[in-house]
C-alpha cells in the first residue's frame, strides 16, 4: 500500500509507517514524504485548528498524489486550560473510503516554554531555547525533552495513527456513515 505523509519531518513519516504497520501486520507500505501547507498559524494554539491542519495538509497531499491508498496528515498544537498550555497533535488519514481522525495523549508545558509560545515562538524554537536543543523537532521533541526519552515524538503520535486507523481496519462498523 502506498501512503503519502505530508510531511518531510522524518519523525512524522516514521510514525506514520509504524501505526500501519501494527494496524496491517499483513501488508507492506511503501511511504512518501510530501511537505504540503496547514492552512493554519505557524503554530495553532486550539484543538480546532490543529484538527483543521492536520485535514488540510491530508488533503493537499491526496491532490498532490492521487494514486495513493492512503493520505496521512499530522498537525502538533496546544490549547491554553486550568491546567496551563497543553501541549497535542491531531492525525487525519484520508483514503478513497473516508476519513479517519484522532488526537495524541496531552500534557502540558513548563511555563518558560509555554510563556515563548504565547509570545508567537513556534513550539519547536522554544523547546530549543529552554532546553538548549537543536531542531527538537525533528527528533524527540517537548515530549522527549520532558520526559527523557521515555516516550518520544514519533510514539506520541504513532499511537494517533493507530486511532485513526480504527475504522480502516472496522469499516463494516461504519458502513452507514461517514468513516
Amino acid at each position: 500500500m502506498k501512503i503519502v505523509i505530508a510531511s518531510t519531518n522524518p519523525v512524522k513519516a516514521q510514525a506514520a509507517l509504524r501505526g500501519f504497520q501494527r494496524m496491517f501486520p499483513a501488508e507492506s507500505f511503501e511511504i512518501l514524504s510530501h511537505a504540503a501547507p496547514s492552512g493554519v498559524s505557524d503554530q495553532p494554539m486550539t484543538s480546532a485548528e490543529t484538527l483543521q491542519g492536520a485535514l488540510n495538509r491530508a488533503a493537499a497531499v491526496r491532490a498532490a498524489h492521487p494514486q495513493a491508498d492512503f493520505w496521512v496528515g499530522i498537525e502538533g498544537g496546544v490549547e491554553d486550560g486550568d491546567g496551563g498550555l497543553a501541549a497535542f497533535a491531531w492525525v487525519a488519514v484520508l483514503s478513497p473510503a473516508g476519513c479517519g481522525k484522532a488526537r495524541t495523549g496531552t500534557f502540558f508545558l513548563p511555563p518558560a516554554v509555554a510563556d515563548l509560545v504565547r509570545r508567537g515562538v513556534e513550539l519547536g524554537e522554544a523547546d530549543d531555547i529552554v532546553f538548549g536543543a537543536t531542531n527538537s523537532k525533528q527528533q524527540n521533541g517537548a515530549i522527549g525533552l520532558l520526559t527523557g526519552n521515555v516516550i518520544d515524538r514519533a510514539g506520541l503520535y504513532e499511537h494517533a495513527v493507530v486511532l485513526a486507523l480504527v475504522s480502516f481496519k472496522h469499516p463494516e462498523l461504519w458502513a452507514d456513515r461517514e468513516v
